[in-house]
C-alpha cells in the first residue's frame, strides 16, 4: 500500500487519493484504513496520501510539463479499476490539496478510457461537524459524477469534533467507523473486479 507498483493483471487496482499535511491525519488514516480493507478483500492498492500530495506543483491546464510526482498519480489512476477519494471538510468543500491532485485527472479526458468512466469511486470526507461532513460529502459526489465515475453506494463521513477515531499508528478506535470503511471497501473491490478480470480479458485477446 504504497508507491510501488505491485499490480496483478488478475487482481482489482485500488489507487486511493486524499490526506492532510498533518501527521497522524484522520482523513488519510481513514483512506488507509479502507485500503487495508481492500487488500484483504484481494486487491492491490496504491496510496497518494497527504505527503505526496504536497509535493504537486499548482495545476495549470495550460502547462503541458508534469513533474514525476504529477505523472504518477496520472498513471495509476489511468490504470486503476477503482479508486477513493478521502478529503477533509474545509469550509464545506474539499480540500485545496485534495482538490489539485484530482484536477490533474484532466490529463485523462483522451484517454480510451475518458477520466474515471464507469469507474466506482468511494468517497471518505472528515470534518469537525456533520454541517461540513456532508456538504462536502456531496461535492465530491458531484465531481465524481463529472468525471464519469460512479460514487459508491455508501460514502463515509466522518464527524471529528471532540472525538478521536484513530491513535497514533493510525488503527482505528471506533467499531461503527471500522465497520463503515470496510463496507467501501467491499463495495469498491467488488465491481472493480469484474474490472479487472474484462482487462485482462480483452488482454488475452489483442
Amino acid at each position: 500500500m504504497n508507491a510501488i507498483d505491485t499490480h496483478f493483471a488478475d487482481r482489482p487496482f485500488i489507487v486511493g487519493i486524499g490526506g492532510t499535511t498533518r501527521p497522524g491525519s484522520s482523513t488519510e488514516s481513514a483512506l488507509r484504513t479502507a485500503l487495508q480493507y481492500a487488500e484483504d478483500l484481494g486487491a492491490d492498492t496504491q496510496l497518494f496520501g497527504g505527503e505526496a500530495l504536497s509535493t504537486l506543483d499548482v495545476f495549470s491546464p495550460e502547462v503541458r510539463e508534469r513533474s514525476p510526482a504529477q505523472r504518477a498519480i496520472v498513471d495509476a489512476v489511468r490504470r486503476a479499476d477503482a479508486v477513493i477519494f478521502a478529503s477533509p471538510g474545509y469550509h464545506g468543500g474539499v480540500s485545496g490539496l485534495v482538490k489539485n491532485a484530482i484536477d490533474l485527472l484532466e490529463d485523462l479526458r483522451a484517454d480510451e478510457r475518458v477520466y474515471l468512466d464507469g469507474l466506482p469511486v468511494g468517497c471518505i470526507v472528515t470534518a469537525a461537524g456533520w454541517q461540513g461532513c456532508n456538504t462536502t460529502l456531496g461535492a465530491m459526489r458531484s465531481i465524481v459524477h463529472a468525471l464519469r465515475g460512479w460514487p459508491t453506494p455508501l460514502g463515509v463521513t466522518l464527524n471529528t469534533a471532540g472525538v478521536k477515531l484513530f491513535d497514533a499508528q493510525g488503527q482505528c478506535l471506533d467499531a461503527q467507523v471500522a465497520a463503515s470503511l470496510k463496507v467501501l471497501a467491499e463495495q469498491v473491490v467488488n465491481p472493480a473486479s469484474v474490472f479487472a478480470r474484462g482487462n485482462k480479458k480483452s488482454e488475452l485477446l489483442l
